[in-house]
């Protein structure tokens, strides 16, 4: 006997089937957050979208910029995706919005906020030749306003304490105190007056001052009740396009003494970690190193799926690494391919790697444990 219903039935399961697919892998793509929230402190490299908002020449809101994010050009300095996109996926947070972005209000914080903003660096002065950005001190400013003028009224100080102390810091700076200040003689006399050592001392001084206060600095990230840091230490500078372009160093080569005065500050970086850890038992402070994660893929890029190390996917003179990516510019097509997008940046697919460097990293890349394992604390 032919039963009319079958169909309907079938459809209907087959239906109940593919809804309870898309829901399991939405879980497994945004699951339960393993932090109550995000703040990210930092430059171009993890910036998305503080620097449209400003009166500035390190902008990326524009194509090809974004061609392959899914709100296109967003002020990302990335073909998509930058590593604190990526970051979050993996714990659970959605994409961060931007401090400046007037929109960035009410509940949609409470998940967290990206104060990076293009060109900054540990030193006010860094990148003001590119006009207006926020430096670190102006970031933890900002933080500081977001905490009084917003998460205050939003919850009591016992609730907010809790959320403060359950909620991650990641900060990615350095890079711009030598690209866009040491480096720079002809407009900055930092390297005329400090040996490569002393400065990075004076960054690591500078550093520890927006987390802890000083003289230096009145407000301070962990005095404000942050417990959780991410620091993030500076990749092999002397490999990107940029410094390539600049024909310092023998072909197929890095230029090696800019990655040598930027090991410096990595290793006072993670020696700042170990004694901020020693010091302040009520915290975790975890060193990123970058380097180490980047050095690996230009050590063995086939391994990654890359073919090309010593160029940007879009810009323009030597390694394409004299100029950004113009607007309107044609990027490569095969852009999973190249480690960097632009003169300085990388690939969403090197981002991607860093990110999980970051998660789940061994402790070679992540010191004294990863992020993963921060969350569980």
């Amino acid at each position: 006997m032919k039963k009319p219903c079958s169909g309907v039935v079938i459809l209907a399961l087959r239906s109940l089937f593919i809804l309870s697919l898309i829901l399991y892998c939405s879980t497994n793509v945004l699951g339960l957050p393993q932090f109550r929230a995000m703040f990210v402190f930092g430059d171009s490299i993890v910036d998305d979208g503080n620097n449209n908002y400003l009166n500035s020449f390190a902008k990326s809101n524009y194509m090809p910029y974004g061609i392959d994010f899914y709100q296109g050009p967003s002020g990302r300095f990335s073909n998509g995706r930058t590593i604190i996109d990526l970051l979050g996926e993996l714990l659970g947070l959605p994409y961060l919005p931007a401090y400046a972005d007037p929109l960035t209000v009410g509940t949609n914080i409470l998940k967290g906020v990206n104060y990076a903003s293009a060109a900054a660096g540990i030193l006010d002065e860094t990148g003001q030749y590119l006009g207006d950005r926020f430096s670190l001190s102006q970031q933890v400013i900002n933080f500081e306003s977001t905490l009084n003028d917003q998460l205050r009224n939003q919850m009591g100080e016992r609730e907010l304490s809790q959320y403060l102390a359950k909620s991650i810091v990641v900060m990615v700076l350095g890079s711009n105190d030598y690209i866009n200040n040491y480096l720079l003689p002809s407009m900055y006399l930092t390297s005329s007056t400090y040996n490569p050592k002393d400065y990075a001392d004076l960054l690591i001084t500078r550093y520890t001052a927006q987390i802890l206060a000083s003289h230096i600095s009145i407000c301070a990230l962990h005095n404000l009740g942050l417990r959780k840091f991410l620091l993030a230490g500076v990749g092999p500078l002397g490999c990107i396009p940029n410094q390539l372009a600049t024909g310092l160093a023998p072909p197929g080569k890095c230029v090696s003494y800019v990655n040598d005065i930027v090991g410096m500050f990595n290793v006072r970086l993670r020696s700042l970690v170990d004694q901020l850890n020693a010091n302040h038992p009520g915290a975790i402070f975890v060193y990123g190193n970058t380097y180490g994660a980047f050095a690996d893929i230009l050590n063995n890029p086939t391994t990654y799926g890359f073919n090309v190390t010593d160029r940007g996917c879009c810009g323009l003179g030597r390694n394409q690494g004299e100029i950004t990516c113009l607007p309107l510019s044609i990027p490569c097509p095969n852009r999973n391919q190249y480690v960097f997008w632009d003169a300085f940046h990388p690939t969403q697919a090197v981002n991607a790697i860093i990110a999980q460097r970051a998660y789940t990293g061994s402790p070679s890349y992540c010191h004294p444990i990863n992020v993963k394992q921060m969350a569980q604390i």
